[in-house]
């Protein structure tokens, strides 16, 4: 199973848009948002790729009643957990948290093979050595709305828990053109 990470949307619908777009086109089957999209409403651009989204609130909340409003809706994609989430897909135990402090000592204790994270806008992936004598990856895939760094995302492989960093393309329906950067288990 491919998922789309993301985080830091910041109201960029544009980006988000584009993004999920290009995810989608890629063969991502579900979207893990890791916080700060702000208004709720901007996750509407991603009803139509019909794609569950998965998404917390990170530090800038937004209308978080609207956010709850917006995942009750009947026909909503999105999945609200408030400020976290254990979540399992594709065969493995996920954890989403928007601060990377905690989203590293969530790694530490070796009860998820990914921990997803966000807030400093700066993407990363690295294998954490867990108390269990394993490995979890610890993956921030930077701001896909692009605020004060260029817009990313990765495209996780669940299966072989391998990772694919993306600029997001500027335009809907053009691919990017910039080698995406590998991560393999």
């Amino acid at each position: 199973m491919r998922v789309c990470i993301l985080s830091d949307s910041h109201d960029n619908r544009r980006l988000l848009e584009h993004a999920v777009e290009d995810a989608k086109a890629r063969g991502a089957e579900a979207v893990l948002h890791c916080g700060d999209v702000v208004a709720p409403t901007t996750l509407r651009v991603l009803k139509k790729f019909e794609l569950p989204v998965h998404a917390i609130h990170g530090n800038n909340t937004g209308d978080l009643f609207a956010m709850h409003q917006l995942a009750h809706e009947p026909d909503s994609v999105v999945r609200y957990h408030g400020q976290d989430a254990a979540i399992h897909l594709g065969g493995r135990s996920l954890f989403l948290v928007h601060y990377p402090h905690y989203a590293r000592g969530l790694a530490l204790t070796g009860d998820y093979d990914l921990v997803c994270c966000g807030h400093d806008h700066r993407v990363s992936i690295e294998p954490v050595a867990n108390v269990k004598g394993g490995s979890t990856w610890l993956v921030n895939p930077g701001t896909v709305g692009g605020v004060g760094k260029g817009p990313t995302y990765v495209l996780a492989d669940l299966d072989k828990l391998s990772f694919e960093v993306y600029d997001v393309p500027t335009a809907p329906g053009e691919a990017c053109n910039t080698p995406p950067v590998s991560v393999h288990a």
